[in-house]
């Protein structure tokens, strides 16, 4: 668990760097925190990305501190935290697993976002909890995206259903879930085209994938997970709720957090659309991707008391 930990520590760095640093700097530099202050620390978790709502929730906590206790630099970031914490309360983030296997996953996005590399990292991730995969590549617009899930197929030893590149991604989808569902495997990872959220004809093509699923087995896909780059930031927001119109999330994975210093973004999405993070990416290695857990993830955003 130690292990786990460090990673969310080392991948929210720049985040952490941030704000730990200017909290320091606003609360150390006068006895009394004045209205300046407070708005310098409002316009800091601003900049992490934490959205107006969770903001406002964290400044009005640290004036309710500060008014009954006095301040302090250290009370101040405990109080951030906890608020971080709280925002993630009685949040699950397990995968379901289906009354019946294979336990389908489908893995959307915008293009550019990582979800191929991301869907293999699962699929990893899958095996060291001793849980059998099959993946399967249903990005066929891009005859990379196809090669390159079959080159984690073989380092990973998990088998890739696969069609040509331009084949129908529905019908890739079809034998996927029957060669999974013979196989009895525990999980099935659909790789999808990355497409952009306001592509209409696109959407409705993910639409139909899921539906063939869900005609060859009851209840796929189990898992909808939006892939979201957190350095794109707030902009994540309106892709979360336009995909969410189109296919309905049951969670989010959020990847190239270790590339950010607005690592908050995490919690405004979850506050404000209510999906849960069910997986955080936090470098480029293969054990890189990391079940959420709301209580390291607030620690390593505002430091280890």
């Amino acid at each position: 668990m130690r292990g786990i930990f460090q990673k969310f520590k080392e991948g929210l760095q720049k985040t952490q760097n941030k704000l730990v640093h200017e909290i320091k700097r606003i609360v150390t530099r006068s006895p009394k925190l004045e209205a300046a202050d407070f708005e310098q620390l409002e316009n800091l978790l601003l900049g992490a990305d934490l959205g107006p709502v969770v903001t406002k929730q964290i400044i009005a906590a640290i004036k309710i501190a500060y008014e009954t206790q006095g301040s302090a630099e250290r009370d101040v970031i405990a109080v951030a935290k906890k608020e971080v914490e709280r925002c993630f309360s009685n949040l699950n983030c397990e995968l379901v697993v289906a009354a019946e296997k294979p336990t389908v996953v489908s893995v959307v996005g915008v293009n550019g976002t990582g979800k191929t590399t991301t869907t293999a990292k699962l699929a990893r991730l899958l095996q060291v909890q001793n849980k059998t995969v099959m993946l399967a590549a249903c990005d066929t617009f891009r005859a990379a995206a196809i090669e390159q899930l079959k080159l984690w197929g073989e380092r990973l030893q998990v088998p890739v259903i696969s069609g040509a590149h331009g084949s129908d991604p529905a019908a890739v989808a079809h034998d996927a879930v029957t060669a999974a569902a013979g196989r009895k495997c525990d999980y099935l990872l659909v790789d999808t085209a990355g497409r952009l959220h306001t592509k209409n004809n696109l959407m409705k093509e993910l639409q139909k994938l899921h539906r063939v699923m869900g005609r060859k087995l009851h209840g796929a896909p189990h898992e909808v997970l939006l892939v979201l780059d957190a350095t794109t930031g707030m902009n994540a927001m309106n892709q979360a709720r336009e995909f969410h119109k189109a296919v309905p999330l049951t969670g989010l994975i959020v990847t190239k957090l270790d590339g950010t210093s607005k690592g908050g973004m995490i919690v405004p999405i979850h506050k404000e659309l209510g999906f849960p993070v069910k997986f955080i990416g936090l470098g480029e290695k293969a054990d890189d991707l990391q079940p959420f857990n709301p209580h390291q993830y607030a620690e390593a955003l505002f430091g280890q008391d």
